[in-house]
């Protein structure tokens, strides 16, 4: 049963909605989102705030899992106006999102900061005028050359053996959420934060 106080955070997957982007870098946020509405028991298949929506409850906390269908550079026009109606303060905004700029299989938790080039982000933080939000950053790696166009290598479909190595962080993603709900910011970051290519130099 849904927590009686209401929705007190929004998870947001960022993502392109259409079948041709479906398997893309870009989309990692939103199956990042599907993996934790699916653990959660909340189905996001009602459209509302411009996104297709599902409540669930973490660790006895509300919370309105989202995925944005305005296109990335405009994701956060969904998320303020989900945080405006439900009153949610940006601190309570949880975003799981690509980072090219991290490895293959790694997943890094922030709680605020500039938005890395990252258009998704960049909307987001325009749109709730602040960077105090939380937010989870799957590795996607980096361009395959210098001269190759950004857009060319996010919105390229992953391969089976990368999306292994980034869907293999789910579990633990469900497991920081819970922390996160629950206050327990730090903890989350210390035991969640995860680089596969210094795990293998160490």
């Amino acid at each position: 049963m849904f927590h009686s106080a209401g929705v007190e955070f929004l998870l947001v997957g960022l993502g392109n909605p259409g079948s041709e982007y479906e398997l893309t870098r870009h989309n990692v946020g939103f199956r990042a989102l599907d993996f934790c509405a699916g653990n959660f028991h909340a189905e996001t298949t009602r459209l509302k705030h411009m996104a297709l929506v599902g409540k669930g409850e973490v660790a006895g906390h509300g919370v309105l899992f989202m995925k944005p269908q305005t296109y990335m550079n405009r994701s956060g026009e969904a998320v303020a106006d989900a945080a405006r109606f439900y009153k949610v303060k940006p601190e309570n905004v949880i975003i799981l999102h690509d980072d090219v700029s991290l490895p293959v299989g790694a997943m890094r938790i922030r709680y605020n900061g500039s938005a890395g080039g990252h258009n998704g982000l960049k909307s987001v933080q325009e749109c709730l005028s602040s960077d105090q939000y939380a937010r989870f950053k799957f590795g996607v790696g980096a361009k395959a050359h210098a001269d190759m166009d950004l857009a060319d290598h996010v919105l390229g479909k992953i391969s089976p053996s990368d999306w292994k190595e980034i869907s293999s962080n789910f579990e633990a993603l469900v497991s920081a959420l819970e922390l996160i709900v629950q206050g327990q910011r730090e903890q989350a970051m210390s035991k969640y934060n995860r680089n596969p290519k210094k795990e293998k130099t160490e």
